[in-house]
This record gives C-alpha cells, sequence and structure tokens, in this order.
C-alpha cells in the first residue's frame, strides 16, 4: 500500500493485455512482497522484448511520510528499491525514445483540470503535421483512450486499478501495443493526481503540469514536488477567467516559488488561447528529440 495516499497493490489492466499472462510482484508498506505469475500459453512466464522484468512495486514513501509500528529506516530502504527498479525501466524507455528520435511528455495534474479535453485539442491541431500516439492512465474505464483514438491518433488504456500513478514499467508494456512512428510525439497522460507520479519517472523527456484556473492559485505550494518536478506549467481552462476570482499573476508566483526555471503558458481548447504558443514549444523538444 502506498504510505502517502493510501492506494491498494490493485491489478494493473494494459487495453488488449490478456490480464492473466504476466508475473506480477507486488511491494508492500511492510516491504513484504507478493508473487504470482500466469503465461499467455500455459507454459512459464516470460519477459518481453523491450527487456522489462515484469514486476510492478505499487508504494511510495517520500519523506516525512509514517507507517505504525515500521522504523524510519525500513520505510526509507523500501522507496529507494522501488525507486531504483522504476529508474532502471524509465533509462530503457528513455534509451528506446532516444533511437527513434520519439518526444515523450508525461501530462500530469489533478483530476478535472481539462488535460484530456487539452490533449484532443493538440492531437486535431497537429493533424498531418507529426505523428502523435498516447498512452492514457486511469484506474478504470477506457473512456479517455476512446476519446483519443476519435481522433485518428492511436491510443493504448491502461487501468491502474487501485494504483494511484503509472510507472515506467507498465508504460514500457504498454508500448509494445503500441507502435511508435520515427520521429514522432509520445503523449502520457498520468492518472489524476499531484502527489505519487511526481516521483516516478516513466523515461519522458519532460513532465507538463496542468492546472486550471478552476483550482486554488496556491495549489504549487499545497504540492511542490510536482511543480518543482515540471518543466512546465499549463495554466488551464483561461477561457472561464472572466467568472472567476483566480489570480493569474499570483498563481505563477507561486509555480515559480517552488521552481524558478518553470516555464508557463496560459491555455484554453475551448478559445484556442496559447495552442499556437503550446505547439511551439512541443515542435521545439521534438526537433531536439530528432536531433
Amino acid at each position: 500500500m502506498c504510505t502517502t495516499c493510501g492506494c491498494g497493490e490493485g491489478e494493473t489492466r494494459i487495453e488488449g493485455e490478456d490480464p492473466h499472462g504476466h508475473e506480477h510482484e507486488h511491494v508492500h508498506a511492510d516491504g513484504t512482497r507478493h508473487v504470482h505469475s500466469h503465461s499467455h500459453d500455459g507454459g512459464d512466464s516470460h519477459d518481453h522484448a523491450h527487456g522489462h522484468a515484469h514486476a510492478h512495486g505499487h508504494a511510495y514513501t517520500p519523506a516525512h511520510s509514517h507507517a505504525p509500528g515500521m522504523a524510519k529506516s525500513r520505510m526509507v530502504q523500501i522507496e529507494q528499491d522501488i525507486l531504483a527498479k522504476n529508474n532502471a525501466y524509465a533509462r530503457q524507455n528513455r534509451e528506446n525514445f532516444a533511437k527513434r528520435g520519439v518526444f515523450a511528455l508525461n501530462l500530469v495534474s489533478s483530476p478535472g483540470s481539462g488535460k484530456t479535453t487539452l490533449l484532443v485539442k493538440t492531437i486535431e491541431t497537429l493533424a498531418g503535421r507529426k505523428p502523435v500516439a498516447v498512452i492514457e492512465g486511469d484506474q478504470q474505464t477506457s473512456n479517455d483512450a476512446e476519446r483519443i483514438r476519435a481522433t485518428g491518433a492511436k491510443a493504448v488504456q491502461i487501468n491502474t486499478g487501485k494504483g494511484c500513478h503509472l510507472d515506467a514499467h507498465m508504460v514500457g508494456h504498454a508500448l509494445e501495443k503500441l507502435p511508435l512512428a520515427d520521429d514522432s510525439l509520445l503523449m502520457i497522460e498520468n492518472v489524476g493526481n499531484l502527489v505519487c507520479p511526481a516521483a516516478f519517472d516513466l523515461g519522458e523527456a519532460h513532465k507538463v503540469v496542468i492546472l486550471s484556473v478552476t483550482e486554488g492559485e496556491d495549489k504549487p505550494l499545497k504540492y511542490p514536488d510536482m511543480f518543482a518536478a515540471a518543466q512546465l506549467m499549463l495554466l488551464n481552462k483561461c477561457d472561464l477567467l472572466p467568472y472567476l476570482s483566480f489570480d493569474v499573476d499570483a498563481a505563477i508566483a507561486c509555480a515559480r516559488r517552488v521552481n524558478p526555471a518553470i516555464e508557463v503558458i496560459r491555455t484554453s481548447a475551448t478559445s484556442g488561447e496559447g495552442m499556437a504558443e503550446w505547439l511551439a514549444w512541443i515542435e521545439k523538444g521534438a526537433a531536439a528529440a530528432r536531433g
């Protein structure tokens, strides 16, 4: 169990996958592990071509977390083990992206920030200019992946069950079902959560955090790890500003108190505000990836 938010180990399901075709290792908050193994063909379990061993560690214990009865040193060791395993998978993903010139972005936000709508608008605007593929992360349903596929883009849905974030192994495994064109754009829409996804590198070039103007200006101060980890903040739903008391300057100031280097773009999928600037930012990163 995640000692930060209380999420359970759950059963991760990747769209189109036999849920009984893989070995799963679940790491609990007390450090114990439960392993069960199944194969696609009734034989022994196996690893896939991308080189990821099939182990899921759904736990995250950042500094200052508390678990009754567990020594702090033990909690730190568990965190180090889980994140080290994740980082090894992330390195493999990043190497694969680099070989193909793929520009990968990890989109993170609270639930309801409008990131799926913004993603749909982005794909529609890029139509004919750049191949785009999407990995969708949600606890349940394939609704968002279906919305993405309606644009013509390829998408794979990952359902994390009780899990609160995507990890690098899930992404690497999903990529087996999502062929990427060379020099393409990969958008990874993470589970709506501003806590645990901050700690898990997926192999992306950048984290992009979406903050909607229907949230509080001080959200970056409440969830500093996420805003510190992000390269770019999209201040979204700006078409609603005339109807709200949201202070844009205060929100940007809060973000830059946490991360002085964070870039900020004001966006609205409804009005189109900021879309040209956002697409230019993507193209600049994609050009670097191609290089």
